[in-house]
């Protein structure tokens, strides 16, 4: 995981779309688990939506981190 301030925003977007993946994956995986589950944990698929939640939030927040510093790059030019 980068440190906001010292990646350049290719690192940030590389960033955002590999949580984006990662979250992307667990709900695919998620989703095939409870179609052949014949009963559903509340608890652990809450705390794996929460997880899903978590990753997604990061890749966003990378990822206007990264649109932040292509326009702060536009406006120095």
């Amino acid at each position: 995981m980068l440190m906001e301030h010292d990646a350049n925003a290719h690192e940030l977007l590389n960033e955002a779309t590999e949580w984006l993946q990662y979250a992307r994956n667990v709900t695919q995986m998620l989703a095939e688990l409870v179609h052949e589950s014949d009963s559903v944990d509340c608890a652990r698929l809450s705390m794996t939506l929460e997880a899903i939640g978590a990753m997604t939030h990061r890749g966003i927040r990378c990822a206007a981190e990264a649109r932040g510093r292509m326009h702060v790059g536009e406006t120095v030019r």
